[in-house]
């Protein structure tokens, strides 16, 4: 893995996380994204590192500078903002749109989503499997 790739936290069981990983895989042109799920032991690790409690799976995150002395997590809207900025194009410029809304608007909108996702958008049982020409950017498996 590259230093400089960000990697998405995301709640392993959750349907709409696993439909944002799909989504991003799909998009990620350049590669970049890698991911790993909030339940696993490398999530677990870094959530601690940044004083995060692992058992909240309530929100998705973006590692940037892995192991690196500037190493940041963000997370809730921000996290989707940086992704979609991230992934180029029309997505770079809905994400500077968004990013002009207040953060407690935003969050606000998020947390309702995430308190109601298993009901709108299903759980699994365990952590999915992806397809196996992704498994490589997956650094929980």
């Amino acid at each position: 893995m590259t230093i400089s790739n960000p990697i998405i936290l995301y709640d392993g069981v959750c349907g709409l996380c696993n439909r944002l990983i799909q989504f991003v895989l799909k998009r990620d042109r350049n590669d970049r994204f890698r991911f790993a799920a909030l339940q696993s032991e490398f999530a677990g690790d870094v959530l601690h590192r940044h004083g995060v409690n692992p058992a909240l799976l309530d929100t998705v995150y973006l590692l940037l500078n892995y192991s690196q002395p500037d190493e940041r997590l963000a997370s809730r809207s921000d996290a989707g903002i940086q992704i979609l900025a991230e992934l180029g194009g029309v997505w770079r410029t809905l994400a500077s749109i968004v990013k002009h809304l207040p953060r407690w608007v935003r969050d606000k909108i998020y947390n309702l989503i995430a308190r109601n996702r298993y009901q709108l958008f299903g759980k699994y049982q365990t952590c999915q499997i992806p397809d196996e020409k992704y498994r490589s950017k997956f650094l929980d498996l």
